[in-house]
């Protein structure tokens, strides 16, 4: 696949993600991009992120969160400019070890088949050139963010063996010196981590595995406006936000993905690194 040409035309590009709110911290600056250099974006949110925190109870209420968190998504994506928003409508699975991984309409429950041929007849649809979404360890190691991989994989899978030209994979990546510099730093300044020193050394993709690496500096106003729409999930009190604003500018400001390979081994091109 030659590089050049893909890129100087407008791209359909498929992001598929697990709840609202995962495209933003690890994607967001990159699909903002994408939208405003003209290409086709299209964003898939598997689950309505029932079961996550409230941050305020005056936001919502247990019963309606999914509702209300999928408003914040549409809201974040008019900040980020994408307009084909789709859910898929399956049940927060929750945290690994959890009674919500049992749920029947939990997306780990969810017939395999039946994910990836909703998945498939989107990518049908649309044709995507590139698709993004997870890494195959779910980034921490949530099990709806290891399932929709899985199961997008299996739908690119189904889509080569028909014989259909298959777009570039990107895994979004959280590398484990990010895990690793933001656990420092809280030590650091006194912060208690949400993570503890056994979690953060096997946390997140290894570092060798990135292969594309994205500053988009350019984008971080749009890409922090947009998170913000997701106020259920923002605790101003989190480990998080009590650090440094110009050290969680700095981390935002960069963005990472591994190409991986084609589900029938062609050989592929950077196309997501010569984007500019």
């Amino acid at each position: 696949m030659n590089a050049t040409p893909a890129a100087a035309r407008p791209l359909n590009i498929l992001a598929v993600f697990a709840h609202p709110d995962d495209e933003g911290f690890g994607a967001g600056g990159t699909l903002a991009m994408l939208v405003r250099r003209g290409h086709r974006v299209t964003l898939i949110c598997a689950t309505n992120g029932d079961v996550g925190e409230i941050s305020d109870p005056q936001l919502a209420s247990p019963d309606n969160l999914w509702q209300v968190r999928q408003e914040e998504l549409r809201a974040a994506m008019r900040v980020t400019g994408i307009s084909d928003l789709r859910f898929l409508n399956y049940r927060d699975s929750g945290m690994d070890g959890t009674d919500d991984n049992r749920h029947p309409a939990s997306l780990c429950q969810a017939d395999a088949e039946r994910v990836a041929g909703q998945l498939l007849a989107v990518m049908q649809e649309r044709a995507p050139d590139l698709v993004l979404t997870h890494d195959p360890t779910g980034g921490y190691g949530h099990p709806d963010h290891i399932a929709i991989s899985s199961h997008t994989r299996a739908a690119l899978g189904r889509w080569a063996a028909s014989g259909a030209k298959p777009p570039l994979l990107y895994y979004i990546c959280f590398p484990r010196s990010f895990f690793q510099q933001t656990w420092r730093k809280m030590l650091e300044l006194g912060i208690k981590p949400p993570f503890g020193s056994d979690d953060v050394a096997d946390m997140g993709t290894p570092d060798e595995e990135v292969t594309t690496t994205k500053p988009i500096g350019e984008f971080l106003e749009l890409k922090k406006e947009s998170l913000n729409c997701h106020r259920t999930q923002i605790d101003p009190n989190g480990a998080f936000f009590q650090l440094p604003t110009e050290f969680v500018d700095e981390l935002m400001s960069t963005e990472y993905y591994a190409l991986a390979p084609a589900p029938n081994g062609q050989p592929q091109t950077d196309i997501l690194a010569e984007l500019r």
